[in-house]
């Protein structure tokens, strides 16, 4: 049904509130990178609106350090939409902040607690190849 793929990992030494915490800022960043994706809003049997979600599936895998890392740079290899949550963005409280901290983090050698991805089904596969789906 769908030609592309979004995956978050999320890495598994984490508390669960910041495991959560992370997936919700990784969701946000799919869908301003994607708003194709945003489905129909939600309509109750009185006919009040809400507000609608991605009509795409999301799968949440877990990893260590290093499959992030690895996931971060077969991800830039084959261009596909990376969402990138590193461990320092947790001491920031506004946006300002957490871009200045992931600037300075090392570009090849990111301490990622967090990685959206988007892109074509098999690329995707391919950048997430080996990693278990979140428990």
């Amino acid at each position: 049904m769908f030609d592309t793929k979004i995956a978050f990992l999320i890495r598994d030494d984490l508390p669960t509130w910041q495991r959560m915490n992370v997936v919700a800022f990784l969701a946000t960043g799919i869908a301003f990178a994607a708003p194709e994706i945003e489905g129909q809003p939600y309509i109750d049997a009185l006919g009040r609106r809400y507000g609608s979600i991605s009509g795409q599936p999301m799968l949440i895998f877990a990893a260590d350090l290093a499959g992030l890392q690895s996931a971060h740079r077969k991800g830039l290899e084959r261009e596909v939409t990376l969402i990138p949550y590193v461990h320092a963005m947790f001491s920031t409280g506004h946006d300002a902040a957490n871009r200045e901290v992931f600037l300075a983090e090392e570009a090849d050698n990111m301490n990622l607690v967090g990685l959206g991805i988007r892109g074509p089904k098999k690329i995707v596969d391919k950048v997430i190849k080996g990693l278990s789906l979140h428990k």
